[in-house]
C-alpha cells in the first residue's frame, strides 16, 4: 500500500494485514505517513537487505507490528529484529530448485514464512509458482502464500486448501494482480476476491 486514500479504501474491507514497502528501489515505496487504521489491522513493514537501525527507525515512526524481510537476511539478522520485540516474516522465493531444508535454519528466529515466486525483482512479479512444491515443506511454522494471486486463482486456491500442504497456510498475500499501478489497489476487485474466497473456503 502506498497512497493514503487508497489505504483507507482497502482498510475499510477489513484485511488482516496491510503491507507497506520500505525499499528505495521499489515503485511501491511508501513516501507518506500511514493513516490511522483500526487496531484489528496489522501493519507490516517490508524491507530488503536493510540495516537493523533502518528497520527500527521505520518501525517506531510508523508503529509497525510485523517486519517482512524480503532479501538475503540471515537467521542471525532475523533474530536481531525479534530482539526489537517485532514479529518477523521471512520471505523465500520459490522455484523448482528451492531447497526447503534451508528453512530449518530460520524456524526459531522468525514467526512466519512467506513463500513467493522467484522472479527478476524482490516481489511483485505477478506470477504464480507451482504450489505442489510446498509438499516438500515439513515444518510446523505457519506461512503466507504469495506470488501472482488474483481473482482467477479462486478455483486453484479451493483445491490447494484441500491439500495437506495448505495445513499451515494462514494468509494470502494480494498484490500486483489487484493493482491499477504499483502500490494502488483496486478495491472492487479485492472486495470481490474476499467475498469469493469466503464462499469457496
Amino acid at each position: 500500500m502506498k497512497y493514503p486514500e487508497n489505504i483507507k479504501e482497502i482498510a475499510a474491507l477489513q484485511p488482516d494485514y496491510l503491507g507497506f514497502i520500505f525499499y528505495n528501489k521499489s515503485p511501491r515505496l511508501l513516501e507518506t505517513e500511514i493513516p490511522i487504521l483500526e487496531k484489528s489491522i496489522v501493519k507490516v513493514g517490508v524491507f530488503v537487505n536493510a540495516t537493523v537501525k533502518e528497520i527500527e527507525e521505520e518501525a517506531r515512526q510508523h508503529q509497525l507490528e510485523i517486519i517482512q524481510l524480503h532479501g538475503g537476511e540471515s537467521p542471525d539478522f532475523c533474530r536481531s529484529i525479534q530482539e526489537l520485540e517485532l514479529k518477523v516474516i521471512k520471505s523465500f522465493n520459490i522455484d523448482n530448485t528451492f531447497n526447503f531444508k534451508i528453512l530449518e535454519n530460520y524456524k526459531t528466529c522468525c514467526h512466519y514464512f512467506l513463500f513467493d515466486t522467484k522472479g527478476n525483482q524482490y516481489g511483485g512479479n505477478g506470477t504464480v509458482f507451482d504450489w505442489k512444491l510446498i509438499e516438500q515443506y515439513h515444518l510446523d511454522k505457519p506461512y503466507f502464500l504469495s506470488g501472482g494471486i488474483g481473482l482467477e486463482s479462486i478455483v486453484d486456491l479451493q483445491l490447494f486448501f484441500k491439500t495437506e500442504s495448505a495445513r499451515h497456510c494462514i494468509a494470502l498475500d494480494l498484490n500486483s494482480r489487484f493493482e491499477t499501478q504499483p502500490g494502488l489497489k483496486n478495491a472492487k476487485s479485492i472486495k470481490k476476491f474476499i467475498q469469493n474466497i469466503k464462499e469457496q473456503l
